[in-house]
This record gives C-alpha cells, sequence and structure tokens, in this order.
C-alpha cells in the first residue's frame, strides 16, 4: 500500500565553522562538517537521488548571546553555509533551521527574560528576531526555511518578512507539531545548544496532547505556512495520521537524533538488523502519512533503495 523512495527523504546535515570534520560522540555515524565537507556531503547524497538537506549549526560560546543576534548575521555560518551549497549543488533543495538555541547564550528558542518567578520566554520578541534570521537564510539562497522554536505567531511574521523583502518564493516548512520530547538529547550533544536553566515545557508541546497538534495545524495554515511537521515521528505516528487527515499541505516528519541512536546503538550490540529496522522505520512513518521524511539515515536509506531498484 506504502512504498518508501528516495524522493521521501530529507537529509540533517550539522555544519561547524572548524576546518576538520568532528565525529559526534552523541550520534555514531554523523559527523560536524566543515563547509568543505558539508559541500562534499551534500553532493553525495544528492547524487543518490535525495532531494534535499536541512542545516544545523554548531556555534562557538564565543558567538551566542542572549538576543543571539549572530543568527542574523549576513557572513555567518549559515548563510555561508547555503551559498556554498547552492553554487556546487543548484538542483539540491536547502532548507535551514529557523530558531534561536544553537546561538542563544541560555540555550532556548526563545530570548529569556529571568525575574523572581523564573525564566520567562518572550515570545513577540522572539518572533521579530526569528524574522530576521529567515530573511537572512533567504537571501543567501535557501529555498526553505523552517521555523522549529514553536512560538505563537511566527509563521505568518516570518511569511509577511520575507515577502517585503522580496523572497517570495522562499517556502515555510513549519515544525507544526514539536512535542517536549526526550528523544531530543542526542541531538543537543551534536549541537551543544541544551538548555542553561529550565526546560522547553513552556513552548514545546505535551506528549500527551494529540489535538493540540491540530490545533496548531490550523493555526498554521491559517498563517500561510507551506509544508507542516511532526516531531518525533516514531513514537507519534498517531498524530502524523490527524494531521494528514487533517490537512492538504504536504505533511513531513523527523526522525529524530533519539530515535536514531537507538537503532544505532541495538545495532551495534547486534540485537537488531540496522538496515531492515531501518528501512521498516521509514516505511512506518510513511504510511502513517508522512510525504517527506527528515531522517540522519537518509543517505544509508537511500544507497539501499538504490540498490534495491
Amino acid at each position: 500500500e506504502k512504498v518508501l523512495a528516495v524522493g521521501d527523504l530529507i537529509y540533517p546535515l550539522f555544519v561547524h565553522g572548524g576546518e576538520d570534520d568532528q565525529a559526534i560522540d552523541s550520534m555514531p555515524g554523523c559527523m560536524r562538517w566543515s563547509l568543505e565537507g558539508l559541500v562534499r556531503e551534500a553532493g553525495e547524497a544528492h547524487a543518490l537521488g535525495i532531494p534535499a538537506v536541512v542545516l544545523f549549526p554548531v556555534v562557538p560560546e564565543s558567538l551566542k548571546s542572549s538576543d543571539a543576534a549572530e543568527c542574523f548575521h549576513p557572513e555567518g555560518l549559515v548563510p555561508r553555509s547555503v551559498a556554498a551549497l547552492k553554487a556546487a549543488h543548484p538542483g539540491l533543495v536547502v532548507i535551514t533551521d529557523v530558531a534561536l538555541d544553537p546561538y542563544n547564550a541560555d540555550g532556548h528558542d526563545g530570548i529569556v527574560r529571568k525575574g523572581d518567578a523564573g525564566l520567562e520566554i518572550l515570545n513577540d520578541e522572539t518572533v521579530e528576531v526569528l524574522c530576521k534570521q529567515a530573511v537572512c537564510h533567504a537571501r543567501a539562497g535557501a529555498d526553505i526555511v523552517a521555523p522549529s522554536d514553536m512560538m505563537d505567531g511566527r509563521v505568518g511574521a516570518i511569511r509577511e518578512a520575507l515577502d517585503a523583502a522580496g523572497c517570495e518564493k522562499v517556502s515555510i516548512l513549519s515544525y507544526t507539531a514539536k512535542y517536549a520530547s526526550a528523544y531530543y538529547g542526542p541531538f543537543r550533544g551534536a549541537l551543544e545548544s541544551a538548555p542553561k536553566e529550565g526546560d522547553k515545557k513552556s513552548y514545546q508541546m505535551d506528549p500527551g496532547n494529540a489535538r493540540e497538534a491540530l490545533r496548531e495545524l490550523l493555526l498554521d495554515e491559517a498563517e500561510g505556512a507551506d509544508m507542516v511537521m511532526v516531531k518525533p515521528a516514531g513514537p507519534y505516528l498517531d498524530v502524523i495520521a490527524k494531521v494528514r487527515e487533517a490537512t492538504v499541505l504536504p505533511v513531513a516528519a523527523y526522525q529524530v537524533s533519539g530515535e536514531y541512536l537507538m537503532i544505532k546503538s541495538a545495532a551495534a550490540a547486534g540485537w537488531l538488523d540496522e538496515e531492515a529496522v531501518v528501512m521498516e522505520s521509514l516505511t512506518g512513518i510513511k504510511r502513517a502519512g508522512a510525504d517527506m521524511i527528515l531522517t540522519y539515515f537518509a543517505k544509508q536509506a537511500a544507497a539501499g533503495l538504490q540498490a534495491g531498484s
């Protein structure tokens, strides 16, 4: 009934400003790529038929600040990475993450105010910065911007900002249902972007909520999202199915770092057949209703699909 295809895959890639490619301890088999390594790895993925990559920057502590201003620096790591990828691989779709946590000294997706009551995430102030970040990425050549912050109203504000900047053709892939998940741990290790204080439960979704995902979907549709996403994927197949039934927009799902690491760890211990479980897990995500799957197994799965064809 459902057949997984290479064209369904999106490959998440980590990039840092150094000249060497670094193995990621928390995610065996994944790398923090140098700019040169990023271009090479993306080219290999594209040659396998993978249509798109999504970029996540590793930002040094010296460039992090409470206002996350580095996120919209026109000569920053992401704009330089986007430009290099589009120059080398014009047909590759380049997606950028729009969120403040890699650049925020506090490690949160939003601008933080600390008071007697604890941490407060400043929604509107954050959205203003996200708009600047999205426009910066679009001007560098990004095809799609993907706000992953879960701030209220950011999709509409980003659409308005992109259009005002003459970037009407740049699409928005919204993280519509991003859950406050324990499965993100290895990713935060890869980016060194864990919150310094508190957690993200005030702006990410409660794992017990499914109907809330549909509410978020309606808001994102009304604000002009071109595509919507559910994250994580495997533990939330029911949410993917509900979102798929409720919208005509393309639906993406993100097989996150914790899902990746569980498969890698079990396979390394000899308890699972890695290739078989990877393909089964991705097929299950597609069966649930995902049109696009973000997965660290993208290159491996694409090679297996090509060999099978």
